[in-house]
This record gives C-alpha cells, sequence and structure tokens, in this order.
C-alpha cells in the first residue's frame, strides 16, 4: 500500500506565542489543519471536494503529543501523513519537526467522519471517497 504524505513548512508568528515565548498549544491544530489542506491539494482530497460531493468531514477526534517547544521565529515542518481504513473516516497522523536538525517536536493524529449536509452521520463511505481510494491507495 502507498504511503501518502504531504509536508508544509510553517512560519511561526508572534502572536502564536505565550509570554514565554513558546507556541501557544491551541496553534497546533491549525499547523495540522495546514498540512491537510497541503495534502488535500496534492491528492485532491480538498475540503471543497468533499462538499461539492454533498458531504462535510468534520473533526470527532484530535490528539497532540507535545515532544519538543516550538519558539518564534522558528521553520518547523508538518508533515501529514494518510492512514488507510475500510472504515467512513478519513485519518492522519502528524509530526512537526524543527527545520534545520529535523528533531521531532509534536506528533499528533485526527480523525474526521462524513455527514451529509443536514450533520447525520454517514457509516459507509460516500461514493467519491471509494473512488479516490482506489486511484490513490489501491
Amino acid at each position: 500500500m502507498k504511503t501518502l504524505q504531504a509536508a508544509k513548512q510553517i512560519d511561526i508568528r508572534f502572536s502564536e506565542v505565550d509570554s514565554m515565548g513558546v507556541v501557544w498549544h491551541g496553534v497546533y491544530a491549525k499547523y495540522f489543519e495546514d498540512a491537510r489542506e497541503e495534502f488535500g491539494r496534492l491528492y485532491d482530497l480538498g475540503y471543497m471536494l468533499i462538499r461539492n460531493n454533498g458531504y462535510f468531514a468534520p473533526i470527532v477526534e484530535l490528539n497532540t503529543k507535545y515532544i519538543k517547544p516550538l519558539f518564534y521565529e522558528m521553520k518547523p515542518v508538518v508533515t501529514a501523513s494518510y492512514i488507510f481504513t475500510e472504515s467512513a473516516k478519513i485519518i492522519f497522523d502528524y509530526e512537526i519537526r524543527n527545520g534545520i536538525d529535523g528533531e521531532l517536536c509534536v506528533k499528533g493524529r485526527s480523525v474526521q467522519v462524513f455527514t451529509d449536509t443536514s450533520y447525520n452521520l454517514q457509516w459507509s463511505n460516500p461514493q467519491f471517497y471509494e473512488q479516490w481510494k482506489q486511484k490513490w491507495i489501491k
């Protein structure tokens, strides 16, 4: 099975750090989102494709493990790795590494499910997502 990944360099803004000069914990979700959007761009699985097919893909689980702090003016790289599942979910694992020495700073995971536009949970994969998996995974 193919490994699908997307990486994006992050520019840490001053507004993203706390009084200790460390990136505030709530900002990491945004960094993960940046990587998911890059993944969608690279592999044709963007949010508008999901919406245009009559679905939403809300996040129902988001985990973050902080290993080393990130600081203002660092240039870390966040990588999103697609995790294959037969379930009607989209799962990504994340790593944020120091852009200079590659040291691992943060790990994470997100789980998205499918709902229709009335927010009803979908228990099976939408047809467009099955077609996407056939193209990119199998």
